[in-house]
């Protein structure tokens, strides 16, 4: 199984007409998931205020599987994770917990930016060395088909 990141209840605000999670929401419980995965590569929020360096998505490619409805948790998993000197790609799984079912996927490109010049940056050695030893570590977990991104890495 891919590497878990987070689970997430979902509540009533994110549910619409159609009485299941808006895909606006979809994204948002990506992405604060991801924040897991960035913190850990000291790319997330707190390295946005203390060394105003972080990421920036540049494209996504979002797959809505089967409903999700308000009180169902999500586990979020990463399923896939790559780089080249300035761009970080990965793929996370939306999966609804109690029946274990996919409800979405969604594949992120991002740049590497100095936030102080609003400027793509190349990643500094410390963190290319805890992304390479996160994705050792985890490379028998990652699924590598259907994968939108991979042809934008420059390795």
């Amino acid at each position: 199984m891919s590497v878990l990141l987070k689970t997430t209840k979902i509540i009533n605000e994110w549910t619409d007409y159609n009485n299941h999670m808006n895909l606006s929401y979809y994204i948002l419980v990506f992405d604060k998931a991801a924040e897991k995965m960035l913190s850990s590569f000291k790319m997330g929020e707190e390295a946005a205020i203390n060394t105003k360096r972080s990421t920036m998505v540049v494209e996504t490619h979002t797959t809505y599987n089967n409903e999700v409805k308000e009180g169902e948790e999500v586990d979020i998993y990463l399923s896939y994770c790559d780089h080249d000197e300035k761009r970080l790609q990965y793929k996370l799984e939306m999966y609804e917990k109690s029946k274990n079912i996919l409800s979405s996927t969604t594949e992120v490109l991002a740049l590497y930016i100095n936030l102080e010049l609003r400027k793509v940056a190349e990643f500094e050695k410390e963190k290319i060395l805890i992304m390479n030893n996160f994705i050792e570590e985890n490379k028998s977990k990652f699924k590598f088909d259907n994968l939108q991104f991979s042809n934008k890495l420059k390795k």
